[in-house]
C-alpha cells in the first residue's frame, strides 16, 4: 500500500465545492464549522477545495471554519491551480493562484496541490505556463507537501501524462457506479492505469454531482428492495470507498444531514458481495435510462457566447421524465428568462470541449428546442 494512502486511513474527504448558503447567497460558515467538527471528530482529515470554487469563497470559508479553529496538524487541505481561470492570461497569473490560495486558506502550506481539470482542450495551457515544473519547485520550497492533477479525459492522454510526469504523486478521477463503464468518462480504465503506474487515486463525483443522491425511480426501487434503509447517496459513496488504491473519496456536502449520512456510510465499507450485486442491478437500471447525465458543474456556461443556461435546461428535460404533470413549458420559461434559449445555440463547441461528462451538448440542445413550442 502507498505511504500516501496510509497517511489517510479514513477515506472520506470533505469536498468544499457545494457548501451551504445563506438566503443572501453568502456561505453559511457556522454550518460549515459544525460539519467540519463532525467530520474531524469521526476521524476525517482530508478537505478539498480549489482556487476557482465559488469565486474563492470556498477557500475563505475553509479558513474561517477550520484553519482558524484547529491546529495545523489536525487536518490536510487540497486545493488546485486552474490554467483557464477567469483573469488568467499569463504564466505569472497562473502561478499567482498558489499564493492567493495560501492567503485565503491561512494554512501556511498546502498538503495536496493539483493541476485542475486537465483535459485535451486545456492540457497545452499547463505546459505553456510551466505549471508542472512550478509545482515541483514549490514542493522543494515547502509550500506544497504533495502534488498531482485532476483529470477529465481519455485513457490515452492519462497514460501520456503519467509517462511524461512520473513525479506526480496522485491523480484525481471521476469515479462512480454510473460512470464505471461509461466510455466518455472511462472511470474503470483510468483507475486501472493509475494502479499500473503506482499512483493513488482521489475520487471525485462519487455521487455524480448529486444525481446518484436522488436517482431515477428505477434505481431507487433497487435500493429500497434491498431493505437496509440506506440512502442512495450512501450506496454511491460506499461503492467508491470500497475500491482499492484510493487516497480519498470526495463528497461535496451542502448541509449537516449530508455529512451525517456520509459518516454513517463509512462505517459499512467495503461492500459485501451481496451488496455489489445490488449495485450491479442499479447500474442495469441506469443503463436503460435515457436521461441527460449532466452534473450541473456549469463549466459549459462560463464561455457560452449566447449565455444559455445549459444545465438548467437539461434539468427541466430530466424532471419531465416520468412526470406527466410536470409543467415543462413554465419551468423552461423560468430558467431561460433573460438568458439564451436552446434555439440560440450557434454550435461553437466550447461547451463540449470543456464538459467533464463529454456530453454531446450541441445535439442535446437541438432536441431541447421542442420545449419552446
Amino acid at each position: 500500500m502507498s505511504e500516501l494512502i496510509k497517511s489517510n486511513p479514513f477515506r472520506l474527504g470533505f469536498g468544499l465545492m457545494r457548501l451551504p448558503k445563506n438566503a443572501d447567497g453568502t456561505t453559511d460558515v457556522p454550518q460549515v464549522a459544525v460539519m467540519a467538527d463532525k467530520f474531524l471528530a469521526a476521524g476525517g482529515t482530508y478537505f478539498d477545495t480549489a482556487y476557482v470554487y465559488d469565486g474563492g469563497r470556498s477557500e475563505e470559508a475553509f479558513r474561517k471554519a477550520v484553519a482558524e479553529r484547529y491546529p495545523r496538524g489536525a487536518y490536510t487541505i487540497a486545493t488546485k491551480v486552474h490554467a483557464g481561470a477567469a483573469g488568467v492570461n499569463t504564466a505569472e497569473d497562473a502561478r499567482q493562484e498558489l499564493f492567493t490560495s495560501l492567503e485565503r486558506l491561512g494554512t501556511g502550506y498546502i498538503d495536496y496541490y493539483l493541476l485542475h481539470a486537465i483535459q485535451r482542450t486545456n492540457v497545452n495551457k499547463y505546459d505553456e505556463y510551466g505549471l508542472w515544473d512550478f509545482v515541483k519547485e514549490q514542493k522543494a520550497k515547502g509550500l506544497i507537501r504533495h502534488w498531482g492533477f485532476s483529470f477529465h479525459a481519455d485513457p490515452m492522454l492519462l497514460e501520456e501524462l503519467l509517462e511524461k510526469h512520473p513525479e506526480a504523486e496522485f491523480v484525481q478521477l471521476q469515479i462512480n457506479y454510473a460512470d464505471w463503464e461509461n466510455a466518455g468518462v472511462a472511470s474503470r480504465r483510468n483507475w486501472e492505469i493509475c494502479k499500473e503506474h503506482g499512483k493513488p487515486v482521489v475520487i471525485m463525483e462519487p455521487v455524480k454531482g448529486g444525481i446518484l443522491a436522488d436517482p431515477i425511480p428505477e434505481v431507487k426501487a433497487v435500493f429500497e428492495a434491498e431493505g437496509s434503509g440506506r440512502s442512495p447517496a450512501s450506496w454511491a459513496v460506499r461503492y467508491a470507498a470500497s475500491l482499492d488504491n484510493i487516497l480519498a473519496v470526495l463528497s461535496g456536502m451542502s448541509d449537516i444531514s449530508q455529512m451525517e449520512d456520509n459518516l454513517d456510510a463509512m462505517k459499512a465499507v467495503p461492500l459485501t458481495q451481496e451488496e455489489q450485486g445490488v449495485i450491479r442491478r442499479a447500474q442495469e437500471a441506469l443503463d436503460a435510462d435515457k436521461s441527460i447525465g449532466c452534473t450541473a458543474c456549469h463549466y459549459c456556461t462560463e464561455g457560452c457566447p449566447m449565455d444559455i443556461p445549459i444545465p438548467e435546461i437539461f434539468a427541466v428535460v430530466n424532471r419531465k421524465k416520468g412526470s406527466p404533470e410536470f409543467r415543462t413549458l413554465r419551468e423552461y420559461s423560468i430558467v431561460t428568462q433573460d438568458k439564451g434559449k436552446a434555439s440560440d445555440c450557434v454550435a461553437c463547441g466550447q461547451c463540449e470541449g470543456i464538459c467533464p461528462q463529454h456530453l454531446p451538448i450541441i445535439d442535446l440542445l437541438k432536441s431541447c428546442r421542442e420545449l419552446e413550442r
